[in-house]
């Protein structure tokens, strides 16, 4: 999913919800509003935590879409079904939808 096509589910009645699999001084320099933070490398321990996530849209994202690829991976063979990646991450965000997000 691109960054565009983003900022309009999120304005939609039924807004996917946001997985940032950075690290958490990644996510305390730029993070989209309401993204729930679990980094890709502690995922597997705190999948638990998005059980009830399991029927709702998740687009995931991280940096540049590679972490956030391999998340939605992992999380496929944990049974959610309902999966996007934002292509090109949170840089992709801050070229395309919000040029006062800060690039690193």
């Amino acid at each position: 999913m691109s960054a565009v096509e983003l900022s309009d589910a999120l304005k939609s009645a039924q807004p996917p919800r946001l997985l940032d699999v950075r690290q958490p001084e990644e996510h305390a320099l730029v993070a989209l509003p309401g993204a729930t933070l679990i980094p890709l490398n502690e995922l597997p321990a705190r999948v638990a935590e998005l059980e009830s996530w399991r029927a709702e849209d998740v687009v995931v994202y991280c940096h540049h879409g590679v972490r956030s690829l391999h998340a939605i991976g992992f999380l496929r063979q944990m049974g959610f079904t309902k999966l996007r990646n934002l292509t090109g991450g949170i840089d992709a965000w801050s070229v395309a939808v919000d040029a006062t997000a800060p690039r690193y």
